[in-house]
């Protein structure tokens, strides 16, 4: 099968030109190997049963000779080789070149490395594919031109139904899927990931050994309150129904699950508009990919025939999970606003220039004017906060953008942008 571009092909190159060495990061699956494979000249796997014993050795004995081959060199699975991290910071500094190496590994083993590497290997966290990167969405609307010139949006189309969008949602952005051919082979892929995580993956990061039964369920829980400001205690309270874990257990279950790339909370924006106490400020819950609150649900694409509210917040969750991938190449962060009165911008993508969008995803026509209304009230006390405190004023949003599983794209006459998620590409 030929590669499929990946939207984090272009911020690897960027990294090969300005750091001696880029570690790519991101949970299992999600096509690390493949793209670095894309960029190298050269490649060192260690989980080639052939050689790994001979790489092994050479690597815990004489790790530069590892070093030596073509630019930019990968090393995949580079965990099993720890020493090799300590050479690899050595051969930058000898060399002073950019773009050297290249290093892969499973997020299921942690590794601590005497060094940190700091100024020379440099951090690339990878996600799952987009629909842009799967080739459902048609990429007619990209962001990157709505905030250069938000007028030049004149409405589009998307090629995605409804069941298109819950297929995704279910089967999620995992690259395997495209190499299996039946919708019940491509479901399973999540599934299996799912499995691993909680059987394998849970306990092999740092060779502690922890509850799969334990893990399941706090998956499960994170699952049912996806998308909302669930507290930790409440996940408490659903894991203990069933089991009895300490408050200390569960935090260290989530953090080893943040660690493996699973968990992906969406961080609160604070803006001054309202009181401290007024806006919320913990973390709104979410996994990196819906399909695998999909799996610890045990469920399908039939449920959502009679189940629209748990659709809505997976919805959510998928949406999430392309901007966040569109908002790494426009050099953005995202995050969420919600305060004591109701008030919410589902997401809010923060460019490094200032400029900003407030987003809210809502399935179908018929919540549409609801969100318009929350974005809309939201640049109204922004407004008004600048009325009051003209010396130090906060941006207006620059876009105002609601997210749909609709067919047809278009402009309000309130100025809100309302665009099919099957349309969006960076």
């Amino acid at each position: 099968m030929d590669y499929k571009k990946r939207i984090i092909d272009d911020l690897l190159d960027l990294k090969l030109e300005s750091f001696g060495a880029t570690l790519i990061v991101g949970p299992k699956g999600c096509g690390k190997t493949t793209s670095a494979k894309q960029r190298a000249k050269s490649v060192v796997e260690f989980q080639d049963e052939d050689q790994r014993d001979n790489l092994l050795a050479v690597a815990n004995n004489v790790p530069s000779k590892l070093l030596i081959g073509d630019k930019p060199r990968l090393f995949d699975e580079w965990q099993d080789a720890p020493k090799l991290w300590g050479a690899i910071r050595k051969s930058i500094d000898d060399e002073r070149e950019n773009g050297l190496y290249i290093l892969t590994g499973s997020s299921s083993k942690d590794i601590e490395t005497p060094h940190t590497g700091t100024m020379r290997i440099s951090r690339l966290q990878m996600y799952p594919m987009s629909l842009y990167e799967s080739e459902e969405s048609n990429g007619t609307v990209s962001l990157q031109n709505l905030f250069n010139d938000p007028n030049s949006f004149k409405g589009c189309v998307s090629d995605m139904t409804i069941d298109d969008i819950i297929f995704a949602i279910c089967r999620g952005g995992w690259p395997q899927t495209l190499f299996n051919k039946t919708a019940r082979s491509q479901l399973e892929v999540a599934k299996d990931l799912f499995r691993q995580t909680c059987h394998v993956d849970i306990s092999n990061i740092d060779n502690i050994q922890r509850n799969e039964r334990w893990t399941r369920e706090i998956l499960k829980s994170y699952s049912r309150n996806i998308c909302t400001l669930a507290t930790t205690k409440t996940i408490w309270g659903d894991v203990n129904a069933n089991f009895d874990i300490s408050q200390s257990t569960l935090n260290d279950y989530i953090q080893v699950l943040e660690k493996l790339y699973i968990i992906d909370d969406i961080d609160a924006w604070n803006p001054s508009i309202r009181s401290r106490t007024a806006i919320r400020s913990s973390k709104k819950r979410n996994l990196v990919d819906p399909s695998i609150a999909v799996a610890a649900l045990g469920i399908s694409p039939q449920y959502f025939n009679e189940d629209f509210k748990t659709l809505g917040f997976l919805f959510e969750s998928l949406c999430m999970r392309d901007l966040k991938i569109y908002a790494s190449v426009l050099d953005g962060s995202l995050s969420y606003y919600h305060d004591r009165y109701g008030l919410e911008a589902d997401a809010v993508l923060h460019l490094n220039d200032g400029r900003f969008a407030l987003f809210e995803f809502k399935l179908g026509e018929s919540d549409i004017d609801e969100g318009a209304k929350h974005l809309l009230e939201l640049e109204r006390l922004i407004k008004e906060y600048n009325a009051k405190e003209k010396q130090t004023p906060l941006r207006l949003p620059d876009l105002k953008i609601i997210i749909t599983a609709t067919k047809y794209g278009y402009k309000r006459d309130d100025g809100v942008l309302v665009i099919p998620l099957g349309t969006l590409k960076p």
